[in-house]
């Protein structure tokens, strides 16, 4: 009996010293802000500009356009305040020789949840950041998929950014003989054909119709967490020269295809989810290490004890976002959830 009053008092100081937050911050953290300094810039004035630009980077990662103008009109003062603390890396201010200078600027998720909150702005938090694409081009009546494809030689060169990786495949024969049979239906292709072995991963097949000289018409079908999501979208080259043009739409169409990415996984500060569930107690150390798995779970807000004896805990499990997200995050960090009948069961590897 005495035995199971320490495990009892264990199990509570394990988890009531995890705190309200058991989120690491890395999307809210905006690495190597690149500056230039001036002879005339004062330690202050370099810091400012870093905050304000790494600001409207981190925004422009994680939200949506029409949620990003929603926080155009925020004053320094208030960006500031969202800051936890900064770092500045490589050449160090005082270095006359060098003009470059570059900043790490650690945000504060809280207050950027509280924010958003507030304001009714949903993030998104993109969990796998790559993605396969094949862009494929109709001129008249041929189809270029691998040569002579400028988009298919270029994409990588033009878009080049961490915040998507943007993966083309290598030539395959199979899939050239799929495009070429349907070639006059190229929108009804299966997109797990056309990325058979990739057909678990995220998936954009582009479209790309150049038979009109002015309007080129560009369909885009994405495989986004095993959702489809198919967009149409016209672009006018008549002001471009054919290497502009193309040089922008490829920035035009990864655009479209990272907005549906973020849809996809956006998350509402204002409907967080629970799930409860069971832990067998099956050693002294389980406890400890779900503790240090859980805190790298980003989007798991918060664990409480409804019920503990000496073989099983049942915790809630505040968290953002979606229950598929939370199961692929939770088996990154090998615990897994199990669902027996109506009951989940939590397990560690």
């Amino acid at each position: 009996m005495e035995l199971n009053k320490i495990l009892i008092i264990l199990i509570l100081v394990i988890f009531f010293k995890t705190g309200n937050v058991l989120s690491e911050e890395d999307i809210f953290n905006v690495n190597n802000v690149k500056l230039i300094k001036k002879a005339n810039n004062s330690y202050e004035e370099l810091t400012n500009k870093a905050i304000n630009k790494g600001f409207k980077e981190l925004i422009d990662r994680i939200l949506l356009d029409k949620d990003r103008d929603k926080l155009a009109k925020m004053n320094f003062q208030e960006v500031k305040k969202l800051v936890s603390y900064y770092q500045i890396s490589g050449n160090d201010l005082d270095d006359k020789k060098k003009d470059e200078i570059y900043f790490n600027i650690f945000f504060d998720r809280e207050k950027f949840h509280n924010l958003f909150f507030k304001r009714g702005i949903s993030y998104s938090e993109i969990f796998n950041k790559e993605i396969y694409l094949l862009p494929v081009i109709i001129d008249q009546d041929q189809i270029f998929i691998y040569n002579q494809n400028y988009f298919y030689e270029n994409w990588k060169k033009v878009y080049d950014l961490d915040l998507i990786d943007f993966i083309l495949p290598v030539e395959n024969i199979e899939v050239i003989r799929k495009i070429n049979i349907n070639k006059d239906n190229l929108l009804s292709l299966n997109l797990d054909e056309i990325f058979q072995e990739y057909s678990k991963k995220d998936l954009a097949f582009v479209i790309l119709d150049k038979t009109s000289s002015s309007i080129k018409k560009v369909y885009i079908r994405t495989k986004i967490l095993g959702k489809e999501i198919d967009k149409n979208i016209n672009v006018d080259s008549l002001n471009l020269e054919n290497e502009k043009f193309n040089l922008e739409l490829i920035n035009i169409i990864s655009k479209e295809i990272i907005n549906s990415i973020k849809t996809q996984n956006l998350i509402d500060i204002r409907t967080p989810s629970f799930l409860n569930a069971r832990l067998k107690i099956d050693s002294k150390n389980s406890l400890v290490e779900l503790k240090k798995k859980l805190k790298k779970v980003k989007l798991i807000q918060n664990i409480y004890i409804q019920e503990l004896n000496n073989k099983d805990v049942y915790l809630k499990i505040k968290y953002l976002g979606k229950l598929e997200k939370i199961v692929k995050k939770l088996e990154n960090q090998k615990v897994f959830l199990k669902l027996a009948g109506d009951k989940w069961s939590l397990k560690l590897n």
